[in-house]
């Protein structure tokens, strides 16, 4: 049973829960997303398995998961992104958000999200019951998917992608 670190709004830890029943009452918790870049500038998608208990077979970023309670987020994130594409890179941190969605099988998405960016350039293997494809994609050729298939992506990476280019090219 994994669980979750529930936190207030200015990302302090206020307790734990199962991590399906967080998302079953819609209460804040502690995730992160992985944005990894290759050489190009292109960006690392994932399309999240079909077994996933939201958001199944929708596009997204290249990892994104929950630390669990007394696991540092980025120690978290970096484990998390070798489990689930099976690669490692040095992730540093971009920004942070708050974002609540709902999903048709009733849970709530209510996170306090970490954002970190990479750099990889290397092979890809994925674990197929957490990934079930993959690709890399410059920022024009993503607006023209999204334009086309906005309902292809899950809500958290609609509601920041842009933001992380932005952010990413001044950084970098």
């Amino acid at each position: 049973m994994k669980e979750v670190i529930l936190v207030n709004e200015q990302d302090e830890a206020v307790g734990k829960m199962e991590k399906l029943e967080a998302h079953q009452k819609g209460l804040l918790h502690r995730a992160f997303s992985i944005f990894v870049f290759n050489t190009a500038g292109e960006l690392l998608l994932q399309r999240r398995a079909l077994n996933k208990y939201h958001s199944g077979g929708l596009w997204t970023n290249t990892c994104c998961s929950h630390p669990l309670p007394n696991e540092d987020t980025l120690i978290a994130a970096q484990n998390r992104l070798q489990e689930e594409m099976g690669f490692q890179t040095t992730l540093r941190p971009l920004f942070s958000f708050l974002y609540k969605t709902s999903f048709h099988n009733g849970l709530v998405e209510h996170e306090f999200d970490h954002v970190y960016v990479g750099e990889f350039s290397g092979e890809i293997i994925p674990n197929r019951e957490e990934v079930m494809d993959y690709q890399w994609i410059a920022y024009q050729n993503l607006e023209q998917m999204i334009k086309s298939s906005p309902d292809a992506f899950t809500f958290w990476f609609l509601e920041v992608y842009e933001r992380v280019f932005k952010e990413y090219n001044k950084k970098s």
